[in-house]
């Protein structure tokens, strides 16, 4: 090699670190949504710290979860739901796409009513606030090109960094942070409910089937694994660290035992953690935040929607196409933002549905994470396969953490 192309090489080195960068820090932002922030704000006004190191400890599991879909994408070229449909059939391929369907549409149901909610702050009715920012998600995705549509995602999500400034105005004390994590209440029914709402949070089906499918429509290479994993890896943290700066910051406002009757929205999240920073200052930062989380995951949701019910229908999937010349995925976007933002408009109090989806997808996790772990398994080439004792410590983990969360969504029946 010259020293021409030797420069050529150095210059697009660091070029092309840079663009394999996003599927892996998006679908994270976009896991810090609405119902995340209710749920941790919920979580740190009734019981403190006492969540905050499971939140912590999730971080290498979420990781080790969408590495896999990653390598799938890459080693493979195939989409979450067209790999399970080729490698376990139909059935299993419906099954799967069923749980993506009711997890996204609660999802999206979630992310409207926070949009709502953060409008509704200002003075500015749902018939204003919920058509534009419907408008807003059609238009982004609409211009055919998936970079176009990453890069538009991720300006939008980096508003939700505005969190790290109520957790800095917060000033928590780190002999409380440290007290709390040995004083865990596990035979509390309600704190129960709410481990198991902080795991469905964490783990959203539509999450796997997104980086899967987005790591194939941005055509990454093998050699592109590295630089993936570090995409995935820092989004994992990320994610937890945003939404437990929530969870600190309600926990410290709500320290003295004052905790309010209602701690559901938005609307009342922002006005109870406002003096943090002032009431001005601390409702736009906490609205930026909730906003740009909302906007990012309805994208990320819908696209996981539409790709996912195309491939287990065996259509190819594709962001490159124009909408008129890929009409089905188009559609199934459209019909899952418009429709979850008509529902939002109609009934007005969905807000009990937040954690309550976030506890469902607790009930989802050991479909989606078996199917995953199994394609890792079997679909990979030899040399990427799951195996040996990365498969016993990932399978281990993933089933104590799905049993942790079945437990505590079904200790409200008991």
């Amino acid at each position: 090699m010259d020293a021409e192309a030797r420069s050529k090489m150095k210059i697009l080195s660091p070029l092309r670190f840079i663009a394999m960068w996003g599927p892996g820090l998006l679908v994270m932002l976009a896991d810090t949504d609405a119902g995340n922030v209710v749920t941790a704000a919920q979580g740190g006004a009734q019981w403190g710290y006492r969540l905050l190191p499971l939140l912590l400890l999730l971080i290498p599991l979420l990781y080790m979860v969408q590495e896999l879909t990653v390598r799938l994408g890459i080693f493979t070229g195939r989409g979450h739901g067209e790999l399970i449909r080729e490698q376990f059939g139909v059935g299993w391929a419906m099954l799967s796409a069923t749980g993506l369907v009711v997890a996204t549409l609660g999802s999206l149901i979630t992310e409207f009513t926070a949009v709502a909610g953060i409008g509704e702050l200002y003075g500015l009715p749902r018939s204003l606030t919920l058509p534009l920012s419907t408008g807003a998600l059609l238009m982004v995705v609409g211009t055919g090109s998936y970079r176009r549509v990453e890069r538009t995602a991720l300006v939008i999500g980096l508003f939700e960094l505005a969190f790290f400034a109520v957790i800095w105005a917060a000033h928590p004390s780190l002999a409380t942070l440290t007290k709390a994590a040995t004083d865990l209440p596990v035979g509390n029914k309600d704190f129960m409910y709410l481990v198991a709402a902080i795991i469905g949070a964490t783990f959203n089906p539509w999450m796997i089937f997104y980086q899967q499918s987005a790591t194939v429509d941005k055509k990454l290479l093998p050699e592109d694994l590295k630089h993936a994993r570090w995409d995935t890896g820092i989004g994992a943290a990320l994610t937890q660290c945003l939404t437990a700066a929530v969870l600190i910051a309600a926990a410290t406002v709500f320290g003295s035992g004052n905790i309010p009757a209602s701690l559901s929205s938005v609307g009342e999240i922002s006005k109870a953690l406002t003096p943090l920073l002032g009431e001005q200052t601390g409702r736009l930062v906490f609205s930026v935040g909730v906003l740009g989380a909302s906007l990012v995951a309805a994208i990320v949701s819908s696209l996981a929607l539409a790709w996912g019910a195309g491939e287990v229908s065996g259509y190819r999937r594709s962001l490159e196409y124009r909408p008129f010349e890929a009409g089905w995925f188009y559609g199934i976007y459209a019909v899952g933002v418009v429709g979850a933002a008509a529902l939002v408009w109609m009934v007005p109090d969905l807000i009990w549905l937040t954690v309550a989806a976030q506890v469902l997808n607790a009930f989802l996790m050991p479909l989606v994470i078996g199917l995953l772990v199994a394609l890792a398994a079997r679909a990979l080439p030899e040399p990427c396969r799951l195996r040996g004792w990365y498969l016993r410590l990932m399978v281990a983990v993933a089933a104590l953490v799905s049993a942790l969360g079945i437990f505590g969504g079904i200790q409200t029946l008991l």
